[in-house]
């Protein structure tokens, strides 16, 4: 199967399933549609619409919107027609588009609506290789500008004929996507992915999941990233499984329990998010039903030690599923699901301990745009706590001598676009990938992630301190929403801390302090004593070296859309040290600590 390319897969699944729905999506309050026929049909027809519209082989595709299914249609049909698509981040600044248009070649950009059009119309003269602009939504005029129902006239302008030799000229070593790295400094760099690459990872991470093609999931992840386009496009190009694309973060709730997926996978922030809903909810609850549900996650902690350690779960683990843990799952939406991820980001042991008391495991998964999304996953019958599981068959993993994970395998990308000394840097001689984190393996070859290897802290005194595990303890104070180290070149770690706010009111109450949001907390000294306890906990687990002397709250969370978060949720460190500068240097002044 991976010696096929994309368009290959694509047509022999649209093949099997014929009528079966591919996609789903909400339009006018209502579920609809569309079957794997007549998706196959819209990606050729758009295909032949490119071609008319002037894209070359080789060319990009850029892509400017929200998951649905023109999103995925453009993304394919660009391939069939030889292009090269590539994401990019709905957050992005105009500037941010101009340098994926720009570098990546695109002549053709499609963007979801007039808001996504406007940042593309205000770097247009910067972008002269760009032939047309697609508008999915909202009605559009100007010079070079189509809306995507003229497609469908400008595809009968190329022969079928034309399309087909462009499929028939594609090789499974062809560069097929183009995955713009998030970019925590600097411009991001273009990951090239050939049909290889994908349909390999596409076919080792459906099967290892297990998801069938009677399967139904759901899309809300940036489709810019690798792990949603697997999950939303390559992966169910292999299974034949239906794809629904929710209708924004603020409907995935309502969406999840209408979809009832059977598989999900979210981001740390997302499960965190979940949390702090459901705590706020129990809180609320009748005292009951807190009691009842108390009970559950004390026998659903229990059931946990015992899976861990090979034993079966005590006898009332039957009856606490039954009373919470199956209605808990139906609340969510989640009744159906067989198989819950986290990745992208290390998950806070709170979170995690939270949701499998619940009788919810999440699974973590290890991976990157340059491994073609997954290298390791945790599955149901392969889990060790804290570990992200072990590595595909076929996939070779290695530990570096500075504790470096060096990976090589099918999944390992092509190299960076344009970019030959960063593809050397990368990849070795013997075909290993350097991916800049840091870990280790165990004797049973599951990896554990410890940190990244250029966000290493080294202090005044000379001392290396990886901040990722600290600032996992730090999140694991229930108030904590987020959490980030300082101390490179000075004397002792400091911290910058984000409250979350579902979580402050019911804190405040019961400690007697009246702060309602983060500002007053972090004035009210009820409150900031409160937290200093539990950071002084967090501090005893540590080595003296790792201890965080200080600490300040910043008021408000830290977002993509204010700069301190890339659009997968990582930390922007950089960005944060120079947004925060002040703060920060609060944290050392007029110190005398050792």
């Amino acid at each position: 199967m991976s010696e096929r390319t994309i368009i290959e897969v694509f047509r022999a699944t649209a093949g099997k399933r014929g009528e079966a729905p591919a996609l789903g999506f909400k339009r006018d309050g209502r579920w609809q549609t569309i079957s794997w026929r007549e998706y196959h049909e819209r990606v050729m027809s758009t295909a032949q619409a490119f071609i008319s519209l002037g894209l070359e082989p080789g060319e990009g595709v850029a892509i400017l919107g929200y998951n649905r299914p023109e999103w995925v249609i453009a993304d394919l049909a660009a391939i069939a027609a030889g292009g090269r698509p590539a994401g990019i981040y709905t957050t992005s600044s105009p500037e941010q588009c101009r340098y994926v248009i720009d570098h990546g070649e695109a002549s053709i950009v499609v963007v979801e609506n007039s808001e996504y059009l406007d940042k593309i119309l205000s770097v247009r003269e910067q972008l002269p290789g760009v032939k047309a602009i697609v508008v999915m939504d909202d009605a559009a005029k100007g010079d070079g500008i189509w809306h995507w129902e003229q497609l469908s006239e400008e595809a009968g302008k190329t022969p079928e004929s034309d399309l087909q030799t462009r499929i028939d000229n594609q090789q499974p070593e062809d560069t097929c996507t183009l995955i713009y790295t998030s970019g925590t400094t600097g411009n991001p760099k273009a990951v090239m992915l050939s049909h290889h690459n994908l349909v390999w990872s596409a076919e080792h991470t459906t099967r290892i999941i297990d998801i069938r093609p009677e399967d139904q999931t759901i899309s809300y992840l940036p489709l810019s990233h690798i792990a949603e386009q697997v999950l939303t496009i390559h992966g169910p190009v292999t299974t034949g499984s239906c794809v629904y694309f929710s209708e924004g973060l603020e409907q995935l709730g309502e969406n999840l329990r209408e979809v009832r997926p059977h598989v999900f996978m979210g981001v740390p922030r997302v499960w965190e998010k979940i949390q702090a809903q459901m705590q706020a909810a129990g809180a609320a609850a009748p005292a009951l039903r807190r009691k009842i549900a108390a009970w559950a996650r004390e026998v659903g902690a229990r059931a946990e030690q015992a899976y861990d350690e090979g034993r079966k779960p005590p006898l009332s683990y039957g009856l606490a599923k039954k009373l919470v843990f199956d209605k808990v799952r139906k609340r969510l939406g989640l009744d159906r699901s067989r198989y819950e991820i986290t990745a992208a980001a290390p998950l806070a042991r709170d979170t995690m301990d939270f949701f499998s008391n619940l009788g919810i495991r999440l699974y973590e998964v290890y991976g990157l745009s340059e491994t073609t999304g997954a290298t390791t996953l945790s599955y149901p019958g392969n889990f060790r706590r804290g570990s992200v599981g072990r590595a595909f068959e076929g996939v070779e993993l290695r530990i570096a001598g500075d504790g470096e994970i060096c990976i090589r395998g099918p999944h390992i990308f092509k190299g960076y676009y344009k970019n030959e000394e960063a593809t050397r840097e990368a990849i070795d001689e013997d075909g290993w990938f350097l991916s800049g984190d840091v870990g280790r393996l165990d004797e049973h070859g599951f990896l554990y992630i410890t940190d990244r290897k250029k966000e290493i802290i080294i202090t005044a005194g000379g001392k290396n301190i990886a901040p990722q595990h600290i600032e996992g303890e730090l999140k694991a104070i229930p108030v904590v929403a987020q959490a980030v180290v300082i101390g490179d070149s000075r004397k002792y770690l400091g911290a910058l801390l984000t409250l979350d706010p579902d979580k402050i009111p019911g804190e405040a109450a019961a400690i007697g302090s009246p702060a309602q949001e983060a500002e007053i907390a972090s004035e009210c000294p009820k409150f900031m004593a409160h937290l200093q306890q539990q950071i002084d906990a967090v501090n005893e687990k540590l080595a003296r070296v790792e201890t965080i002397k200080r600490w300040r709250i910043i008021p408000h969370e830290f977002t993509v859309d204010g700069g301190e978060l890339t659009p997968t949720m990582k930390l922007k460190r950089r960005i944060i040290q120079d947004k925060y500068s002040e703060e920060i240097e609060s944290l050392y002044a007029d110190d005398n600590t050792g």
